[in-house]
């Protein structure tokens, strides 16, 4: 296993901003990458579930990452989802992305078929042993079927399979469980897997997951916010806890902009990430706010309700 520190901080997946023609607009995806950077985030995590990964062909998989990491330029580590349904999949996004300067991977379990723990584990370890780069699960069970168990994480962490672990599972005492498994939130550097890093998805308890002992948070909302998160994450390790429920409160209240879709109409991944883009094109960071087909894209009404939130969380002029 490796002894480097874990990864830490605040770990945007960075929306994929596409043209009007569905194509990806590699300018607005620039203008992302300087906005996040300039907010003080700690990485990138870039073909993620903001990214769109799963609606974007292999062609514009490859334009994204390279405008990612070609805009970065070695500033802070570039994280690249391979997410696909299977090992082979899989493999051949981790190789791409090595090529790519990728710092680190991140998967999923596979999906679409039902898949065993051993199964899941024999994925993890192919594309790590495969990659020969940083591997980071992505546990998101509501997309990929599978909960990956505390103790099948605490296997891959000490052989050297995982680097580190994305908790988007909704599951927040899960999480609780598992950082108490490697070892708990004082005990960590000693702990089963020292150099094992935990982020939190939720952007809405960042703040207590951080007092339970996670390394770190990769919140979708930090695309928009990136400087309310590092805020955030600085105010709890800097043990001011009074800012730091202030600043999560702000941006709990921030966070109502995903509910932009009405739901009679269109999915909440459409709402969300529609919304997400176009706040970003209200802050001047993309020129358009389309969403990947077969998304349904965001009405007058709900972009509306978006300016709202922005204007009430500070990010534009009240007028």
């Amino acid at each position: 296993m490796s002894s480097s520190p874990p990864l830490s901080g605040v770990v945007p997946p960075v929306c994929t901003p596409l043209d009007a023609s569905g194509e990806v607009d590699t300018a607005s995806l620039a203008r992302l990458v300087e906005h996040l950077v300039g907010g003080g985030v700690h990485g990138l995590f870039a073909l993620g579930s903001s990214s769109e990964v799963a609606f974007l062909t292999d062609r514009q998989r490859a334009v994204a990452l390279d405008t990612v990491v070609e805009t970065v330029a070695g500033r802070v580590p570039v994280l690249a989802g391979v997410i696909d349904m299977t090992t082979p999949r899989v493999l051949v996004h981790a190789e791409a992305a090595r090529k790519a300067g990728a710092d680190a991977l991140v998967a999923t379990a596979p999906f679409y078929a039902r898949t065993h723990p051993r199964e899941i584990a024999a994925h993890f370890r192919a594309i790590r042993s495969a990659a020969g780069l940083p591997l980071y699960a992505y546990d998101l069970p509501v997309s990929v079927h599978s909960k990956l168990s505390t103790a099948l994480v605490r296997e891959l962490a000490e052989d050297g399979t995982l680097a580190g672990l994305k908790d988007s599972s909704g599951d927040e005492g899960g999480l609780r469980r598992l950082i108490v498994e490697l070892g708990g939130r004082h005990g960590r550097a000693g702990g089963a897997a020292p150099s094992f890093s935990i982020l939190t998805g939720s952007e809405l308890t960042v703040d207590a997951a951080l007092l339970a002992g996670a390394d770190g948070v990769v919140p979708g909302l930090g695309n928009v916010d990136p400087a309310g998160y590092v805020r955030l994450y600085d105010a709890v390790r800097g043990g001011d806890l009074e800012r730091a429920v202030k600043e999560q409160e702000r941006l709990v209240e921030l966070f109502g902009l995903v509910d932009a879709g009405p739901e009679s109409e269109m999915g909440r991944n459409s709402s969300a990430i529609g919304a997400f883009k176009h706040a970003l094109r209200l802050l001047g960071v993309f020129t358009h706010g389309t969403t990947a087909a077969p998304q349904i894209q965001l009405g007058e009404e709900s972009v509306a309700h978006v300016e709202r939130h922005l204007r009430g969380a500070g990010l534009l002029p009240v007028r």
